[in-house]
């Protein structure tokens, strides 16, 4: 059973996404402040995280840079705060999606759910899910979401390891931010394809810590960005 944290000051939208939570069949777990979440994460294992910014305590934000120094769990960040600004620091310190008030329940639970798909593996020649993607000197492990460049390790959040990792098993073929967008955050994310561009670049930043002459994330202007193998 999947389990979730949920982490809202708001009773009202706690007991709804609670609820909703519980018709899906994951098993919640409820916090009320920053604190408590941290003290409820460290305490237990989750596979998904909902996240409010504004909480007392310690915000959503400070809690993501918390839960990301020691694991690679999906976060959802839900929150009354849209601007732009407040979207790429989610982004940028590791969220995986960023929902912003007024909004479904349902449409939670839809990204929520189309994060779990992204999380089930390839299936390996002999019909069994594969354990690891190799491209030159990338490796890919899908058992711990972890990547490694020319056997240095190199960390990445969930959501850029599943960019990577489409990119990867889809060598030379050309996403589009769109397609992007469709397919790993499995939901209409209001057409901000910026989103995109963000998670790209913070993802070749990383990379770059270890060369890689044999291949490479590839921009093609006003199309997309496409894994391209050195010939």
């Amino acid at each position: 059973m999947i389990k979730m944290l949920i982490a809202d000051d708001n009773e009202a939208i706690l007991e709804i996404l609670t609820a909703f939570a519980d018709e899906a069949g994951y098993s919640v777990t409820t916090a009320r402040d920053g604190d408590e979440a941290l003290d409820k994460f460290r305490a237990d294992e989750f596979d998904v995280v909902l996240l409010d910014v504004m909480m007392p305590k310690k915000d959503g934000f400070e809690v993501c840079r918390e839960i990301r120094e020691t694991s690679n769990v999906p976060v959802l960040m839900v929150t009354a705060r849209g601007e732009d600004y407040d979207r790429i620091m989610g982004l940028d310190i590791g969220a995986d999606d960023y929902i912003v008030k007024p909004f479904s329940a349902a449409e939670v639970m839809a990204r929520v759910r189309a994060i779990m798909r992204r999380l089930e593996r390839p299936v390996a020649a002999d019909g069994q899910k594969a354990k690891t993607l190799t491209r030159g000197s990338l490796v890919l492990d899908y058992d711990d979401c972890r990547v490694s460049v020319g056997g240095k390790t190199i960390s990445l959040t969930k959501r850029e390891f599943d960019i990577l990792a489409l990119l990867a098993e889809n060598r030379n073929r050309i996403f589009s931010r769109d397609h992007l967008l469709e397919s790993l955050w499995g939901y209409d994310y209001e057409g901000d394809t910026r989103a995109v561009d963000t998670h790209i670049k913070r993802l070749r930043a990383k990379l770059q810590k270890a060369p890689h002459p044999d291949w490479e994330i590839k921009t093609t202007w006003g199309v997309g960005y496409s894994f391209e193998v050195a010939k």
